[in-house]
């Protein structure tokens, strides 16, 4: 890994920043990016990594980024795209679904990791290898637990945008793989959630799963961690769900 760049999106929320941690320890030059602010400079001084600002939903932006990552740093050969989530927005039922809430959160979760490829990709054919990881969700396999029409509508989209790329780049020795975490108490959307399950919902929840516990942003970056790896090199077009097993 001490050979490689990798770009990791997201890093605010717990799993992209346990990520991001995972793989600079394992060696990598890692470089963070997320929405500009305050959250995204103490996260990136916290990690102890160099961040570029950028809104992964305008493609604007993704190329400016682009430009940033090859005049200050080198090319990335791995992509780590865990940017996404909800857009601070909770379930509603159909009739209240609006135009502009749900294309918000297919940018943030479908329409980021197309930029994102078609920006790094040309680099990664040329090198003739590449890792790209994107973070779906166990509701980009079945229906989800937010009840946000548009987030498991962009999770399944996610899926399939996955596979597609695999099918077209892993000729050119990049791998692209999903993981689909259960449920993980990473942020503080995810910690609304979980308090308005209230103790019924949680304890049905805990019954659902496995290992009878809820996951961890360590435990999704294990697993990318292996996914980025050479071990992982004719792994792809795959959807890892870590999550405890869910019954």
């Amino acid at each position: 890994m001490t050979a490689r760049t990798a770009l990791v999106t997201g890093i605010v929320g717990g799993i992209g920043a346990a990520i991001a941690a995972r793989l600079s320890a394992k060696g990598a030059r890692v470089v963070v990016t997320d929405l500009d602010g305050d959250a995204l400079t103490e996260a990136s001084a916290r990690l102890g990594l160099p961040c570029i600002a950028a809104d992964l939903g305008d493609p604007d932006s993704v190329r400016e980024m682009h430009n940033r990552l090859g005049a200050d740093h080198a090319a990335p050969d791995i992509l780590v795209n865990a940017a996404g989530g909800v857009r601070g927005q909770v379930g509603t039922p159909l009739e209240e679904v609006t135009p502009e809430g749900w294309h918000s959160i297919f940018a943030a979760n479908v329409d980021a990791t197309l930029y994102l490829a078609q920006a790094l990709v040309p680099h990664m054919k040329q090198a003739g290898w590449g890792r790209i990881v994107t973070i779906s969700s166990g509701a980009g396999l079945r229906p989800s637990l937010t009840g946000i029409h548009a987030y498991t509508a962009a999770k399944h989209a996610l899926v399939g945008l996955t596979k597609q790329l695999s099918l077209e780049l892993a000729q050119h020795g990049i791998t692209v793989n999903s993981i689909a975490p259960g449920f993980v108490l990473s942020n503080p959307a995810t910690q609304r959630q979980w308090e308005a399950m209230g103790p019924a919902g949680q304890a049905n929840l805990m019954d659902r799963i496995h290992t009878r516990r809820l996951g961890t942003p360590q435990d999704i970056a294990a697993a990318a961690a292996f996914l980025v790896s050479e071990e992982a090199g004719w792994t792809t077009a795959q959807i890892l769900s870590v999550d405890g097993g869910v019954t």
